[in-house]
């Protein structure tokens, strides 16, 4: 990379608006930051196709990628598509088997089809699909978090997410996973780097832990 920054792109969670990344917070001396967003897919969208869609966004060459959540899961695809530095996953999963097993289970049975989705204007609910918590405590920190709640778009990461297929991941990924995260349980993860008591909103709640490794990680 030379003696040019190091561009990272950062892609939220489900529902989730890029301000999840507010306090994250790189040397700029040696990293460019450049926040994704998301946008609402068509029905019929195959997410191999949206990512294609989110590679327009993405300007520089060999960039490194994180990804929380459902974004871990998109921003693997997109380096399916174009060529890049590493893939730093966070709070989500780098293979089907790393899935829970009620999201494995909605893959057959197709249940998450059943979810109460039309009422995602429910602050609380939308919450608990987004980050796997009850947040009537902090319901107004989560209002400014959650920024898409569009029935088609929710019933599309639910069902792009309980159908993902993968068996193996790259080389140049990394997985850092909270050990109480209640969305992706660390029971089923391995080949991750553990942070003690991450819950699935770390990337908010333990950001300090993120500007203190994120650096030597990307570099590594």
């Amino acid at each position: 990379m030379g003696g040019s920054k190091i561009h990272v792109y950062f892609m939220p969670g489900m529902a989730a608006h890029s301000s999840i990344f507010e306090y994250i917070i790189l040397p700029s001396k040696k990293f460019e930051c450049h926040l994704l967003e998301w946008t609402s897919p068509t029905k019929q969208q195959s997410l191999a196709d949206y990512a294609q869609q989110m590679c327009s966004l993405i300007t520089h060459s060999d960039p490194i990628l994180v990804g929380v959540s459902f974004g871990g899961i998109l921003v693997q695809e997109i380096s399916k598509l174009i060529p890049v530095s590493k893939i730093i996953i966070i709070s989500s999963v780098k293979l089907t088997s790393e899935l829970p097993k009620r999201m494995l289970f909605a893959s057959y049975t197709s249940a998450h089809k059943l979810l109460p989705t039309g009422l995602v204007n429910n602050m609380e609910l939308l919450a608990k699909y987004a980050f796997g918590e009850t947040v009537t405590k902090r319901l107004d920190l989560y209002k400014k978090y959650l920024s898409i709640r569009d029935k088609v778009y929710i019933d599309w990461c639910l069902d792009k997410m309980v159908n993902w297929k993968q068996e193996t991941f790259p080389n140049n990924l990394v997985h850092i996973q909270g050990d109480r995260d209640a969305v992706f349980p660390v029971s089923n993860i391995k080949n991750c780097i553990l942070v003690k008591n991450g819950t699935h909103t770390m990337i908010i709640h333990r950001a300090k832990w993120f500007n203190e490794h994120l650096p030597t990680i990307i570099l590594d």
